[in-house]
């Protein structure tokens, strides 16, 4: 049961300079701009498009409806907070925005894992892809991600909760992430850390692992195309795909497999900004609008509505 005094915290953001503020608040709110609305794209044209009914379109509706979630749980109050000289968040709004963050974090990776196995199967078992990945693979799967994704949210926020919070309240990072408030903490946090740390191991480092063989498999599948520029395209697809995901797992797994007395702030803002902000921006534009039957799903659906 937790006994806190504390009510509410205090979001430092960003930076203390108050002359950055105006730059900083143009930059986010362009960036949630692009997140929102790129994806919010995908999901309607995905949505709106019969032909888009396949397996990889709708984990790429999965990805782009849990990175608008990632975005609207944190960059909304962020930019409020930049706006206004009260930087407070109430301590059941902390929960939430950090219940629904952690969940988003958690799905992202899984679904990663899903979307490189389902590329997986598509290239190096073209023959048997329909019959692999058929309606009842694309929902156990995703009943996987779901169920893994909130189990990781419940059990981090249920730690959290327990937590004994008696000031000082203040939350050195621009949301209420679990580094910041474990170390905010009067109670011991020595369980939070055990389960953050296993977290990390079987979520993001094994995700990450996974990814990576499956990507392995299907660049050892694209050296047997004959054609150079079928490899050239292929190889472009591939690595792009395998920078977004480093620069989402590199970052989660530094932040997470560390104690808290290790943690380092003003470097962990900048750390944190790349899986909260800057990949939910170039999943987008990596994954979905680089594909030509999506390009073409999103012209019928403009034409559709002009007429």
């Amino acid at each position: 049961m937790n006994h806190s005094t504390v009510t509410e915290f205090l979001i430092l953001g960003l930076t203390k300079r108050p002359e950055l503020q105006g730059i900083l608040f143009i930059i986010f709110l362009f960036i949630y701009l692009v997140a929102f609305l790129g994806n919010l794209l995908i999901v309607i044209a995905i949505i709106y498009n019969t032909t888009l009914h396949t397996p990889m379109y709708v984990f790429l509706l999965a990805l782009a409806i849990v990175d608008i979630i990632c975005t609207t749980t944190i960059i909304p109050k962020m930019l409020s907070n930049m706006l206004t000289s009260s930087n407070t968040i109430s301590y059941g709004g902390c929960m939430s925005q950090l219940f629904f963050f952690t969940w988003s974090l958690g799905a992202e990776m899984v679904l990663f894992t899903t979307m490189a196995y389902d590329r997986y199967v598509a290239i190096c078992f073209p023959l048997h892809y329909s019959t692999i990945m058929n309606y009842y693979m694309c929902v156990a799967l995703l009943s996987i991600v779901m169920a893994i994704a909130v189990t990781n949210s419940w059990v981090h926020t249920g730690l959290i909760l327990r937590l004994t919070f008696c000031g000082p309240n203040t939350i050195n990072h621009f949301f209420c992430e679990i580094p910041p408030l474990l170390a905010l903490s009067c109670s011991s946090v020595r369980a939070n850390e055990v389960m953050l740390y296993v977290a990390d191991i079987t979520l993001a480092v094994g995700d990450f692992t996974l990814t990576c063989i499956s990507y392995g498999f299907i660049i050892a599948a694209i050296l047997r195309i004959r054609t150079a520029a079928g490899k050239k395209k292929a190889f472009s697809t591939c690595s792009s795909h395998l920078i977004v995901v480093s620069l989402y797992y590199s970052p989660v797994i530094y932040t997470y497999i560390r104690p808290a007395s290790s943690y380092t702030f003003e470097r962990d803002k900048v750390v944190a900004a790349l899986y909260t902000l800057v990949t939910p921006t170039l999943n987008p534009i990596v994954y979905s609008f680089r594909n030509k039957e999506m390009q073409a799903g999103i012209r019928r659906m403009f034409s559709f509505l002009k007429h």
